[in-house]
């Protein structure tokens, strides 16, 4: 079954970076958390952007909506939701194919879609089936995506793929996730130089904790206020701090930075 898709109308064109006018993204995981954020913040800088969410279609409406213009203009919608899942290579291809039928083709890659075994857990004590999802989503989703990307994305085009400041960290009770962020990280510097010619740039970013309602709900709140102390910034990072790195690797001034992984954590790490 073809995954759902959502849309958004138009926006006027004028006010958008110039340099972005055109341009064209897929962003996974975009119905929440650091993925809307970077929806928006590409939306802002006149991407159109084609955004992928697993089940939560009224988030995905959401997402829409707060990236709805105040004035509907002429053509195709700016922004567009489809549900698909990342760890389904079929899926990944449809998200492009969305992406390209219309808009013509794709400029970048965001794969902000992401799962995370219970924090805490030992390898020891850590189940067949969570092992399992973190290995299709974080490993095999990522893959999907990558090589989608490397066949796909335009000359001068730009990928973000998303690691974590844990795997710096290296905190008891999250190996699985970290070796599978870990893993993404080489993936992409490799792609970057697999690249070479294209004028392409494949980056990597590894947030801090962060202000997501998902990060938010799974830990109690003297456990975020000790990780915001730690911080030498204060506090922990927003979606948007995080959106507008992506959104600076993005962009032209960003093109030479590539096969790199940086940390956005406040110098947490």
């Amino acid at each position: 079954m073809a995954p759902m898709a959502l849309t958004s109308p138009m926006s006027p064109m004028s006010h958008h970076d110039s340099a972005a006018a055109g341009r064209v993204a897929v962003v996974t995981g975009g119905s929440g958390g650091i993925g809307a954020a970077v929806v928006r913040e590409l939306v802002g800088a006149g991407y159109r952007v084609v955004f992928g969410y697993l089940q939560d279609v009224s988030s995905a409406q959401a997402v829409l909506e707060r990236n709805r213009p105040s004035a509907s203009g002429e053509g195709p919608p700016r922004v567009m939701a489809v549900r698909a899942d990342v760890a389904c290579a079929p899926d990944v291809r449809r998200l492009f194919d969305r992406a390209e039928g219309a808009y013509g083709g794709v400029d970048a890659l965001v794969a902000c879609a992401a799962v995370q075994a219970s924090p805490g857990v030992p390898v020891e004590r850590t189940e067949d089936e969570a092992f399992e999802r973190v290995l299709d989503v974080n490993v095999r989703g990522t893959f999907h995506l990558l090589r989608e990307a490397a066949a796909r994305v335009r000359r001068g085009g730009r990928i973000v793929t998303f690691s974590s400041a844990a795997v710096a960290l290296s905190v008891p009770g999250q190996a699985v996730y970290n070796a599978s962020k870990a893993w993404g990280e080489v993936m992409t510097s490799l792609l970057a130089r697999e690249l070479a010619g294209r004028e392409i740039t494949a980056n990597t970013v590894a947030p801090g904790p962060t202000a997501t309602g998902l990060f938010l709900s799974s830990r109690a709140p003297e456990a975020v206020a000790a990780l915001a102390a730690r911080t030498p910034m204060g506090r922990i990072g927003s979606p948007e701090d995080i959106a507008s790195v992506v959104g600076f690797l993005l962009s032209d001034a960003g093109g030479w930075i590539n096969g790199q992984t940086v940390s956005v954590d406040g110098g947490l790490v």
